[in-house]
This record gives structure tokens, sequence and C-alpha cells, in this order.
């Protein structure tokens, strides 16, 4: 790595012109010198293209022709991306003006990271994280570390986690060319938690940054029932498409209890759309599982690290 290498922030957007000004303003203001920006758009028609057009000369409007969702922008921004270190950001964030440094730090003194964990804090209570690096439980579960708790110092320390949160995630270039790209099969949502798992089985680590600071505006371009559909899917599809064997035949109990449980929950609270949309997910999971599994043989034929060394990076259910 060189001392100073380029970073490329592409930021993902379909009609989030309300929140592109401060996330552009905040990215303007980083302290890092060689930064390069990057708006993938997904056929935006609330004027986004037109204000980046104006105000914001200096980064690069992606225009794509169609929704592709989450994952397409971040494909067609990364295709376009010049940096030796590929960050994700959400349109609804502002990072604090260290961000991106912290974040070159930290791959710096890590080279076995492939990807870097942002300090995820809500905006509107900027003492309580939204995200400090994903986990992903034995049970096919993942979420979020920290979620919803108070600062009171308890993720000041670096650490390994599984997974950089997608919101504000930073890759490296070479594990991208090694394991690919997001799978645009997902969409939107838990696109993160497959790309680590791929990282993971090839021996990539993931490294949370408690320097690497971004405030986030919680689901205001996402969630609701969309989220709640693309979770209760793609959940399923992770299982499928990375779950190693013997893992499954350890915790396969615990895994099908988990998913039960999901079910249940949303049969429990049938009258609520999100829910409805939660159990059309899992159906379309299940619909989708053969598509998945045909991907799993080469994901799983690579796996370079073992079993054991997997369960040191899970959670317990």
């Amino acid at each position: 790595m060189t001392d100073a290498p380029l970073v490329s922030v592409i930021i993902p957007n379909w009609n989030g012109a309300a929140f592109l000004r401060p996330c552009l303003d905040a990215l303007r203001a980083q302290t890092y010198p060689t930064l390069e920006v990057i708006v993938a758009d997904n056929a935006s028609t609330d004027g986004s293209r037109e204000l980046v057009a104006a105000e914001y000369r200096a980064v690069r409007l992606v225009a794509l022709p169609e929704n592709r969702g989450f994952t397409g922008a971040c494909n067609a921004g990364i295709g376009a991306a010049q940096g030796e270190i590929v960050a994700l950001l959400n349109n609804d964030t502002e990072a604090a003006p260290g961000w991106v440094g912290a974040v070159v730090d930290a791959f710096r003194r890590h080279p076995e990271a492939g990807m870097v964990a942002s300090r995820m804090m809500l905006i509107d209570r900027p003492d309580t994280f939204h995200a400090a690096g994903d986990f992903y439980g034995v049970d096919g579960v993942p979420g979020n570390r920290g979620v919803w708790e108070r600062d009171v110092g308890q993720y000041d320390e670096e650490a390994y986690t599984f997974s950089a949160n997608g919101g504000a995630a930073a890759y490296r270039r070479a594990m991208l060319d090694q394991v690919g790209l997001l799978d645009d099969d997902f969409f939107f949502s838990c696109e993160d938690v497959d790309l680590a798992w791929r990282a993971q089985l090839a021996g990539w680590r993931c490294i949370y940054a408690p320097g690497a600071v971004v405030y986030h505006h919680l689901a205001a371009t996402g969630g609701g029932a969309t989220a709640s559909y693309y979770d209760g899917r793609n959940f399923i599809y992770v299982l499928v498409k990375n779950y190693p064997g013997p893992l499954f035949r350890k915790h396969w109990a615990k895994v099908v209890r988990a998913q039960l449980r999901i079910a249940w929950d949303a049969v429990r609270a049938w009258r609520g759309a999100a829910a409805r949309a939660r159990l059309r997910g899992q159906l379309a999971g299940l619909w989708g599982a053969p598509r998945m599994w045909r991907k799993r043989r080469a994901i799983q034929r690579s796996r370079q690290v073992t079993i054991e060394y997997l369960e040191t990076v899970l959670s317990p259910a």
C-alpha cells in the first residue's frame, strides 16, 4: 500500500436528493488528501443527478438507466472506481472529517484485513450506535454489533468483526479482485454479509476501526416492508450460498429454529405489512435456493480456512 493510496467512495443513490447534499459536503470536508467520490444513481427522478452536476463537479456521476438496487449501483460504482481502497457509503450518512484517514490507517496496520468496519452512530442520537461492525450467528442470523447501545466506551478499541456494515464499509481492492463484487441477485439487504462470507472463507479478516466515524439517518431511504421482504429472502440466500456443510451439520437445529422463529413472529404480527413481507421473503428465499446452491459449489471449493477458525469469527446463538 502506498503512503496515501487513492480511496474511492461510492454512494449508491435512488431518489435521495434530500440527503445527498450533507453527505457530499461531509466528504468535501475530509482531511485525507487522495480521494475520489462517485455517485452511482439508480435512475432517480427527484433531481439527484442535476444536484450533483450543478453543485459537485468534482464528483463523478455514474447514471444508470434503471434502478439496479443497492448491489447494482455499488457494483457500477466499483467498476468506475480507480482506488486501491473502495468504500461504500449510504446517501443518508454524514462522515466525520477523519473517516477516510482512519480507514486507511486501519488497512495499513492490518495487512490481513480485506474489510474495515466503521463506527456508525445515529445522527439524531450521536451517543447511540447503529453498528460497530456486523456479526453473524451460528444460527444463520446476522446483525449490527452494538445496535441501539449508548456509547459508554465499550467499542473504543479495534476488534475483528465478521463483516463491515454496507452503509459505511471499506474494502481492499485486492480482496474484491479475489472474491468478487456484491451479488446482484441480492439487490438490497445482506449483500455485505454475503461478501464478508466469501472474504472470510478466502482468509481475509474484517477490522472494526473506532476512529472511522459515520453518522446515519437510520432507514431514511429504506426500511419498512421492502427491507423486511429482502431480509427474509436474503437471510436464506446467505445460508444456502455460504454456510459450510460441516458447520451446518453441527448447528442445523439452531439454523432451523431461527428461521421458524422468524416465521412465527411474522405470523403473530400478520396485520402488519412488514410481517407479511418477511414471510413472502422467506418463501422467495426457498424458491431461489437452487440458484444460490449453484453458486455455492465454487465458493465452498475455494475455502482456505478451517471450520475451527470460522467458529471463532461467528457469534454463538
